[in-house]
């Protein structure tokens, strides 16, 4: 599967039919499954959950193409050396993309819970924030990676010196966190009531990806805030797709990182069972790389899985976050994802196992123990 060019690419728009790339977009456009999320857990305060939640789900048909601004102030398009950008959530993920910003030319101003995740980016000229207030107050557009719902919803909300308390018209906030679709509409609520636009852009990619540049931004919400950052956009990731309103990129990102994670419950479950009947797992992930099922993730985590080796790219705390929030969504449109339910109950089991902030493909450990307590028996 051919890599996409970093060149800009055109962006997905949503018409009467289905989605469709412009004719300019390569045949590759967007295939590749990744993804990403970085930032601990943050206490969800009383102030964020008195905040009334959007609903979880509408009808597509009653959503619009594309959200429009609550207000009129012109935004500005994002450019190297004179825009300031914001980045709330200095993690994996996030110290990848600051530094990639930086990089590009812009000035950035950071916030993360723990500072000391900021020094280094401190040193590479980047302002750092006490507050998410004061990184969005001095910034015209702030972008937030945050671990979970709860703690985007904290950060963004919280009172006093949350995100929106920042923000002012002619500003923007672009949540790349992976949240469920409720929690992006009731962040884009609160920025929309502030005067400021918002876009929800989760990433499809980890920790290499985001280092190289090569993230996949599922965009929705504020489509003039799509086109005022895009070059940001384009500094931190090879595609970006413009989904329409709030709640669509979020839900892509869902069914993006569910098929992950039961692919890699799967891949998990082959080399278990090819060890258990004597095949070495080397010429399992040999096998594999050559055929029609070829991945780029059994190609990158396999070798390291065959040695039990997991330093993490992607928590598996995180995939199994995705899952849970996946399955959700399924229940809440009644569609059944059985496939999916059963990966999830191995990522339960290998966080029971302690095995959260290891890599997500440490899911073997909790095959491997289901492998040796049906031995026992």
């Amino acid at each position: 599967m051919a890599l996409l060019s970093r060149a800009p690419v055109p962006a997905l728009t949503r018409r009467s039919g289905p989605y469709t790339a412009p004719p300019s977009a390569p045949p590759q456009f967007g295939r590749h499954i990744r993804h990403a999320v970085a930032y601990g857990p943050a206490p969800f305060s009383a102030a964020v959950a008195a905040v009334p939640r959007a609903p979880a789900s509408r009808p597509l048909s009653a959503r619009p193409a594309r959200s429009a601004l609550a207000c009129h102030a012109e935004l500005v398009v994002a450019a190297p050396s004179k825009t300031v950008l914001g980045f709330l959530g200095i993690g994996i993920m996030g110290v990848a993309m600051t530094r990639n910003l930086i990089k590009a030319g812009y000035q950035v101003v950071v916030w993360n819970r723990n500072p000391d995740k900021c020094k280094a980016l401190a040193e590479e000229g980047a302002q750092v924030a006490a507050s998410p207030r004061e990184a969005v107050a001095a910034a015209t557009y702030t972008f937030a990676m945050l671990s979970d719902p709860e703690a985007a919803l904290h950060v963004a909300l919280r009172a006093g010196d949350g995100a929106v308390a920042g923000l002012a018209p002619g500003k923007g906030y672009v949540d790349v966190s992976t949240v469920d679709a409720a929690t992006s509409r009731t962040i884009a609520s609160a920025v929309r009531a502030a005067g400021a636009a918002f876009l929800e852009a989760p990433v499809s990619g980890s920790k290499g990806p985001a280092e190289q540049g090569k993230l996949i931004f599922l965009t929705a919400g504020d489509e003039a805030l799509f086109t005022a950052v895009s070059a940001p956009l384009d500094a931190m990731g090879k595609a970006k797709f413009f989904l329409g309103a709030e709640g669509a990129g979020a839900n892509m990102k869902l069914v993006v990182n569910m098929v992950m994670g039961a692919m890699m419950a799967s891949f998990a479950e082959g080399l278990a069972l090819a060890d258990k009947v004597g095949l070495r797992q080397q010429d399992v992930i040999d096998v594999i790389g050559l055929g029609a099922i070829a991945a780029p993730m059994f190609a990158l985590k396999g070798p390291a899985m065959a040695k039990r080796a997991y330093a993490p790219a992607f928590p598996l705390k995180h995939q199994q976050k995705d899952m849970r929030l996946a399955l959700a969504l399924g229940d809440e449109v009644a569609q059944p994802l059985p496939t999916a339910a059963a990966a999830n109950a191995l990522y339960v089991a290998a966080r029971r196992q302690g095995l959260g902030d290891s890599d997500f493909s440490a899911v073997l450990e909790a095959v491997a123990e289901q492998q040796a307590a049906a031995g026992q028996q």
